[in-house]
């Protein structure tokens, strides 16, 4: 039987690639496979989730690397048997996906956000034309590659049966060394994981900061902002940047405030289970999309606003 193998050097990010795998087990009456390298708590964190977890303990292994552990899952990719191959589409799992494909000789698809199993063949939904559209794709190889875009499935529950097994590769030293690290500087705050989302646009004052800012910390929030805040007006780093260019976030409630609402901004935000919009212009595209429109001067309402949730 073959296999469908999952792996990510990100703990939280691999519990959802296991969800996903599970999807398309049933479809494909595969087994799922988990893998992890040099690292005991994500084995057995996946062990307990009711996964066969393999673990590849190798030093010669540079998870900085890409190339490196690219050449480790080619060789348990064969060792387990493994059609498919679940991988996050995060940076470095991008990187990742196009080398491994590369060496299994597999199709290879990135950023998919959903994934079905129709007639025996995995379908994958992504974004296409900036987002404007979801793109149904699928790849036709015998070995499959897909990377899955971050937040796209719920982390897999706990579940028993799991275990794990000692997997032997062969690993030549990578000529990749790791001088030194040290704490990544300026903002830590990932939007794509927060509940709650204030998120401002160009509409926005840059005086009038400071009530987006109360509403955000009396909701328990975070912050974030549309492309142009960041990169033009330099209100807020990078990454807070919510859309296309940003991250793409699921929070429970986004509050949108003089964002214009197009799509390459959209795109980012238009999974949230309740989104609550104020502009004012009454043609503004968000205002379409938001469960809760308001056509309103931000600098009338925004004090109104922060009283109200404060």
């Amino acid at each position: 039987m073959a296999a469908i193998l999952i792996y990510s050097e990100k703990s939280s990010l691999a519990l959802e690639l296991l969800t996903a795998a599970g999807i398309l087990a049933q479809g494909c009456s595969s087994e799922v496979k988990g893998l992890c390298l040099n690292n005991d708590e994500q084995a057995a964190e996946m062990a307990s989730k009711g996964t066969a977890t393999f673990h590849i303990k190798n030093e010669n292994i540079n998870p900085a690397d890409t190339a490196s552990v690219a050449a480790a899952l080619e060789q348990a990719a064969e060792k387990l048997d493994a059609s498919i191959v679940i991988l996050a589409s995060n940076r470095r799992g991008k990187e990742l996906a196009g080398r491994l494909a590369q060496k299994l000789q597999a199709g290879c698809l990135t950023d998919v956000t959903g994934l079905a199993v129709v007639d025996g063949k995995v379908q994958c939904r992504r974004n296409a034309l900036s987002g404007s559209v979801i793109a149904t794709q699928q790849i036709e190889s015998k070995r499959q590659v897909i990377a899955l875009a971050p937040r796209s499935f719920e982390a897999a529950p706990a579940k028993e049966g799991g275990s794990i097994q000692d997997l032997e590769i062969t690993a030549a030293a990578s000529p990749l060394k790791v001088i030194a690290g040290r704490p990544k500087t300026g903002d830590t705050v990932d939007i794509g994981a927060a509940e709650i989302l204030v998120i401002v646009g160009q509409g926005m004052e840059e005086e009038d900061l400071h009530w987006a800012e109360s509403i955000a910390k009396s909701l328990g929030g975070e912050i974030a902002c549309s492309k142009p805040v960041a990169t033009d007006r330099k209100w807020f780093p990078e990454d807070r940047i919510v859309g296309l260019s940003g991250k793409i976030c699921k929070p429970r409630l986004a509050i949108i405030m003089g964002v214009s609402g197009q799509v390459q901004f959209t795109v980012g935000i238009r999974d949230a289970d309740t989104i609550m919009a104020v502009n004012k212009d009454e043609n503004a595209s968000i205002l379409q999309m938001a469960d809760y429109a308001m056509v309103a001067d931000l600098k009338e309402v925004l004090p109104e606003l922060a009283k109200s949730f404060g």
